[in-house]
C-alpha cells in the first residue's frame, strides 16, 4: 500500500488567469504578466523571506488544483502533439499525474509589505491559474539549475508555435493600460489545444476580468470582442 504524507499550503497565487484555458503552457513564456504570491496567515513572517533580495528567480512547487483525481494513467496525451499521441506521464508535464504537483520557475519583480497580507512576492512569468495553492518556494540557483545543452525531447521550444495577433486598438484599449501587453503576449502563444487547430473556430479566454473572444486564420489570431465580465 502506498504511503501518504500530509503537505501544507503556504501561499496562493493571485493573477489574471481565472480559468485554465489561456494560462501559459510553461513558466517564463509571458514575462509581461505579473502575479502576486500571497502567504497563508501562518506563514506571513518577513523573516521567512530574509535573503531573497539576492536572487532573481524562484522555483514554485504547487498543486494542479483543477486536475486532482484518485486514479492515474501511465500514459497521457499531450495537447501539443495533437491530443492523439500517448507519452509516458513521467516524460511529460501533464497535470494528470499520480500527485498533481507542478514546478515553475518565475522571476522576482519585487517583495512588498502589505499592511493586511504581510510580505507579498510579485513575480513575472508564472504559469499558474489564479488561486492556485503553493506548497513551497525555493531560490533558483544558476550553477545548479541551468543546463543550456539539455535535450528538450518532443517539447516545442519558445517561439516555435506562436501566432501573430491582430487586436483593434479600440478593443485593446478597453483593458487597463498595464494589462494590454500581457494580453497580447498570452494570445501570441496560441491558447488553442493542439487538436483544435482548424481555422475559423471561435474561442474565448478569461483574462484580467475580461472575456476575450478570438478566431485564428492562416497563422493570425484575430480578436473579435473584449467584454468585461459581468456586463
Amino acid at each position: 500500500m502506498a504511503q501518504t504524507y500530509a503537505i501544507k499550503v503556504i501561499a496562493h497565487i493571485v493573477n489574471d488567469y481565472d480559468t485554465k484555458f489561456g494560462v501559459p503552457r510553461q513558466s517564463g513564456l509571458v514575462n509581461s504578466s505579473v502575479a502576486s504570491i500571497v502567504f497563508e496567515p501562518e506563514y506571513r513572517n518577513p523573516d521567512a523571506l530574509r535573503g531573497m533580495d539576492g536572487f532573481s528567480h524562484l522555483w514554485l512547487i504547487w498543486q494542479f488544483s483543477e486536475a486532482v483525481r484518485e486514479d492515474w494513467s501511465p500514459t497521457v496525451r499531450p495537447p501539443r502533439l495533437g491530443g492523439n499521441t500517448r507519452m509516458g506521464v513521467f516524460a511529460t508535464r501533464s497535470p494528470f499525474r499520480p500527485n498533481a504537483i507542478g514546478l515553475s520557475c518565475v522571476q522576482i519583480d519585487s517583495v512588498e509589505m502589505d499592511p493586511a497580507l504581510g510580505p507579498v512576492i510579485r513575480v513575472r512569468g508564472a504559469d499558474l491559474m489564479n488561486g492556485t495553492p503553493i506548497f513551497d518556494i525555493k531560490p533558483y540557483i544558476p550553477y545548479a539549475d541551468s543546463y543550456p545543452d539539455a535535450k528538450g525531447g518532443f517539447a516545442f521550444g519558445p517561439g516555435e508555435d506562436t501566432v501573430d495577433v491582430d487586436c483593434p486598438p479600440e478593443l485593446l484599449n478597453l483593458l487597463p493600460q498595464e494589462k494590454r501587453g500581457a494580453l497580447v503576449d498570452v494570445l501570441r502563444q496560441d491558447p488553442r489545444p493542439g487538436y483544435q487547430r482548424g481555422d475559423g473556430r471561435r474561442y474565448g479566454i478569461s483574462f484580467a476580468g475580461f472575456d476575450v473572444r478570438f478566431t485564428v486564420d492562416g497563422g493570425v489570431l484575430h480578436v473579435q470582442e473584449i467584454i468585461q465580465n459581468g456586463t
